[in-house]
């Protein structure tokens, strides 16, 4: 767990661990063979499930065991069930000591006292079955004792919960609390807790609130920033999907993290959380967008600003008034799946209006100049649009950064958040400062230089395209202003007949 002392040992303790180690590696030895040979045997039964107890117990991670148990608690409930639905016949000796019972009342005189005899009431098979899972449930908390980051721990419980119908969620949701008081940053617990919280229909709201109250504790707590990303588009969505949350709120957010991040410049939870309100709000279950298209009478191509495994189950049509065309077939070019290709007869007639319909966005197609082509393209956008109130926001933001720079000119949190926060505002305006930036990221952090630039080249490029529409030899011609063997957003270039990197040297698309 996090906070604890590492305690150095002399060479006696050392020594008086190894033995007691041999000792309990010969125990788990014998008691595993027990347990596999009892498996084989198919004796699923009380005395297996206790030697599985008294090594879990020391050792919680062992899938093995938890798997044998699941297997006994199976059987056991199986074997309940049967017998709830067979009729219980009273038992011989039982049924003589009724009759004997009768006869001695007969018998009984005025001055005989009577005996009544109370038989025990036995357990039900639903009790049986709710002492089989509270049975589990106690193990496996005896297990996070042990380990907290349990990962067969804490699913073996979200098991046995899944086959009680009875399942108590408020007791698991008091659960969580107690163990995020032990640690608040037991990712464990906070994926636990929102397993648990769906199944008890806590309200988001509460949720919210409930991680914001962990953050004033310690802002340090990247599992807590994360739960709150996953809370906060639910009840603040963005209408346009631009952003992670309504602007209202957003500012709201970035007011709150930019005090945790300042607090403690080098710690990183903060800023990542900053970097995701800075995002766009994509979202993987949004539909795929169009980049880039152009078709030729013989075949089309189709780049994506987001990869799409499934591109097959999106319907795709070329439209020109009455006739449409249904493109298939279509083949990954690359392996991000972003650029596709198909093969198909079309007669393309240059004086007629085409469109391309695409999960149903229908986009206007332009004749590409060079071969009477059809083409569509629209630039990646660097930034979302914001409002004034949110933009004042992010340049104040922006100028406290700077400040901090000023004091702390190796920060490279600070520099890489300024970065991003240029881009926010006005990604033509301060490309060459965020460039200057991820340069001096590159000397400070030289283990993530690789990235830096990387992330420099994406930029320059993005630039470059949104550029582009208004150059003179748009679309024909397209000039990298980066030299690498691998091109970002090469899925956009599918409009381009030649793509130079140099004033020395040029490429042409394959196409």
């Amino acid at each position: 767990m996090h906070g604890r002392v590492k305690v150095r040992t002399t060479e006696e303790e050392r020594e008086r661990k190894k033995k007691e180690q041999v000792l309990r590696m010969r125990a788990y030895r014998v008691a595993m063979s027990r347990i596999q040979k009892k498996r084989n045997a198919g004796e699923l039964d009380d005395e297996l499930l206790g030697l599985t107890v008294q090594i879990l117990q020391r050792n919680p991670d062992i899938s093995t065991l938890w798997n044998i148990r699941r297997e006994c608690v199976l059987q056991k409930i199986v074997h309940l069930e049967k017998a709830a639905e067979i009729p219980v016949a009273p038992a011989a000796d039982e049924s003589a000591a009724l009759e004997g019972e009768g006869e001695a009342e007969g018998d009984k005189g005025d001055g005989d006292k009577e005996v009544v005899v109370v038989a025990e009431e036995k357990p039900t098979a639903a009790e049986l079955l709710q002492g089989i899972y509270a049975t589990e449930l106690g193990l496996t908390e005896q297990c996070l004792m042990v380990n907290p980051k349990s990962y067969n721990s804490w699913h073996h419980r979200c098991w046995t919960l899944e086959q009680n119908p009875q399942a108590d969620w408020q007791r698991e949701l008091q659960l969580c609390n107690k163990y995020l008081k032990y640690d608040e940053r037991n990712f464990h617990t906070w994926d636990y807790r929102r397993y648990v919280s769906a199944k008890a229909a806590v309200p988001a709201e509460k949720e919210l609130d409930f991680c914001t109250d962990k953050i004033k504790v310690n802002f340090s707590n990247y599992s807590s920033w994360h739960h709150r990303s996953l809370l906060l588009p639910l009840l603040y969505p963005n209408e346009r999907h631009d952003r992670p949350m309504s602007e209202h709120k957003l500012k709201q957010e970035l007011e709150m993290v930019l005090t945790a991040a300042f607090t403690d410049p080098n710690d990183s939870s903060a800023w990542f959380y900053q970097r995701w309100l800075l995002g766009g709000g994509v979202h993987l279950d949004e539909p795929a967008t169009v980049a880039a298209f152009r078709c030729w009478p013989h075949k089309a191509q189709l780049g994506l600003k987001k990869p799409c495994p499934e591109l097959a189950k999106i319907k795709i049509q070329l439209i020109s008034g009455e006739q449409k065309w249904q493109p298939e077939s279509w083949i990954p070019v690359n392996q991000e799946k972003t650029l596709w290709e198909c093969t198909h007869s079309i007669d393309i007639d240059s004086s007629q209006a085409y469109e391309l319909e695409v999960g149903g966005q229908r986009l206007k197609l332009a004749v590409h100049p060079t071969d009477k082509s059809i083409f569509y393209f629209v630039p990646p956008v660097a930034a979302s649009s914001c409002s004034e109130e949110l933009l004042t926001e992010l340049q104040s933001q922006l100028q406290s950064c700077l400040d901090l720079l000023e004091y702390e000119p190796d920060s490279k949190w600070t520099l890489l958040t300024s970065a991003l926060l240029m881009r926010a505002i006005d990604a033509t305006t301060y490309h060459d400062q965020s460039l200057a930036h991820l340069a001096k990221l590159e000397q400070v952090d030289a283990l993530r230089s690789g990235y830096y630039k990387d992330l420099a080249q994406r930029w320059t490029v993005e630039l470059a395209l949104a550029k582009w529409p208004q150059a003179a030899q748009f679309p024909q011609l397209f000039e990298i202003p980066i030299k690498s063997p691998k091109i970002p957003y090469n899925q956009y270039l599918i409009v381009a007949d030649t793509v130079a990197q140099d004033e020395e040297s040029s490429r042409s698309v394959e196409l």
